[in-house]
């Protein structure tokens, strides 16, 4: 006899963090932002915690060799994929000027480039390979080691003296026109002055080095939210500097920065005005999915589980509906004016902005699994073709689980000062007009609008007709019940993803 719990046990959804999925190229969803991404026509993917920018990187990273569109192109990761970010040692250098931290990220773009051209081609002598070679052994920043930790340090090393000249026994001198061999150089005495080379020339050579070898260079970075945790006096200044960085390489057709950036981050960094804002806008997309696309995110991970298909009758060639229809029942609370099953999990992933990341549903049916399987082990179940896979009351309990889950390490984790205001909404209830909300944070009634905006920001509140409602993904997280705080009146405009019958 095949159990419910055999068939479960045999599924998988993968994982919900992206650095920790190894099967995520195969059910990877190429949507649009990737698309646009590979076709060179954006270069800063956006978007909130859990919507795949890193997923996006990590499959970019893996297949780029392989894409037509990006033959003669390099991938190169800035960052460290995995454990220390590296730039929090920039971070504690202490907080530098603005002008500072441009000569910084040039000099690593400089450096992980050029490390990485003359790594991997040979050259003959007096060439341009060759006199980027002197070039980088002159600024001390050339190095023959396989990875971005030993660049960035040697970089790091020499803030404040980067693009200064060492001694060397002859060097280079870097013009428009091109470049020429000189005789020894030496660095001047400190209270001279020190020999500094032209950044922007440095980079000009690069890039005809690149085009010598028929290459261009994507230097891609991400987990920018984690570069400079702990050091909010360093974070804007230095992330604003990469974004200024970003914007001077693009006079240069072989070198291309791909940023991967938190929504929230972005916003914080442009927040009171950025020169050629406009210019980032223009090849900026921020990551937003609609309800087919992870509808087709989650069959495709369901496909992947070969055993767990044949179990169930599952064809690869079934259309997501039938096989989403196959693992859950129609409704999860029964009723005529109760959603069925997948809107029912769209309303309860979604933040108070209507931001559905694909962690959240995931993470969802993921936790349902797990009970079902406590539930099977209690109980088991014969399957049949009748059988309800993962069960009411099961995803009832995933949704609590998720919903204290992302109050942890989403909601809370990011509000930083705004923490102490969102507690206030702890035991209460879920729907606040301005006076209650008045009343709740202690202000003015006229002052509630400047008070939550911050919360609206987070999607930890979103407008209901007149008044505002904390979202069911954080309610259960913060014993938030449903229903009206006390003094809302009125009827509130239909809330499509309410609890309500």
């Amino acid at each position: 006899m095949t159990t419910v719990r055999h068939a479960l046990r045999a599924l998988n959804f993968g994982s919900s963090v992206a650095e920790f999925d190894q099967q995520l190229e195969t059910y990877f969803v190429e949507t649009q932002p990737f698309l646009d991404l590979i076709e060179d026509r954006r270069d800063i993917i956006a978007g909130d915690k859990g919507t795949g920018k890193t997923a996006i990187f990590k499959v970019l990273h893996k297949r780029y060799a392989s894409i037509p569109s990006l033959r003669g192109t390099i991938v190169v990761p800035a960052f460290n994929l995995s454990g220390d970010p590296v730039f929090q040692s920039l971070a504690s250098k202490g907080e530098l000027q603005e002008g500072e931290y441009i000569r910084f990220w040039k000099a690593y773009v400089l450096s992980i480039v050029g490390n990485w051209v003359l790594r991997t081609n040979r050259y003959r002598p007096r060439s341009k390979l060759h006199a980027l070679d002197i070039l980088l052994r002159g600024l001390d920043l050339r190095s023959d080691a396989d990875g971005i930790k030993p660049i960035f340090e040697r970089v790091l090393a020499r803030i404040n003296r980067l693009f200064a000249w060492k001694s060397l026994e002859f060097g280079i001198e870097i013009r428009e026109t091109g470049f020429s061999f000189v005789p020894k150089v030496e660095l001047a005495a400190a209270d001279e002055g020190e020999i500094t080379v032209s950044v922007d020339k440095c980079l000009l050579l690069l890039d005809e080095c690149l085009n010598e070898i028929g290459k261009s260079v994507w230097v891609a970075l991400d987990r920018l939210d984690e570069a400079f945790q702990g050091y909010p006096d360093t974070e804007i200044p230095a992330l604003k500097a990469l974004l200024r960085t970003y914007l001077d390489l693009s006079e240069f057709s072989r070198i291309r920065m791909k940023l991967f950036i938190r929504r929230d981050l972005f916003a914080r960094v442009v927040k009171g005005g950025f020169v050629n804002l406009t210019h980032i806008n223009a090849r900026k997309i921020e990551l937003k999915w609609d309800e087919d696309d992870l509808k087709t995110m989650l069959c495709r991970r369901v496909r992947e589980n070969d055993a767990f298909c044949e179990k169930l009758g599952v064809k690869i060639s079934d259309d997501d509906s039938s096989i989403f229809t196959r693992l859950f029942p129609a409704q999860v609370d029964q009723g005529t004016r109760k959603p069925i099953t997948w809107l029912w999990m769209m309303g309860r992933i979604s933040d108070g902005n209507g931001i559905k990341p694909p962690r959240n549903l995931i993470d969802l049916v993921s936790f349902a699994r797990e009970a079902q399987l406590r539930r099977e082990d209690r109980a088991p179940r014969e399957l049949t073709q009748k059988s309800e896979l993962i069960e009411s009351e099961s995803l009832r309990l995933a949704l609590a689980q998720l919903s204290e889950t992302r109050v942890t390490d989403t909601l809370l984790a990011e509000a930083k000062n705004e923490v102490p205001l969102i507690e206030k909404f702890r035991r209460g209830k879920a729907e606040h007009s301005q006076d209650s909300l008045a009343k709740l944070m202690g202000v003015k009634r006229e002052n509630v609008l400047e008070k939550i905006k911050p919360l609206l920001h987070l999607g930890f509140l979103g407008e209901v007709g007149s008044n505002y409602k904390v979202p069911i993904l954080y309610r259960s997280g913060l014993e938030i019940t449903q229903g009206k705080a006390a003094g809302v009146s009125g009827v509130s405009e239909t809330d499509p993803e309410s609890d309500d019958d």
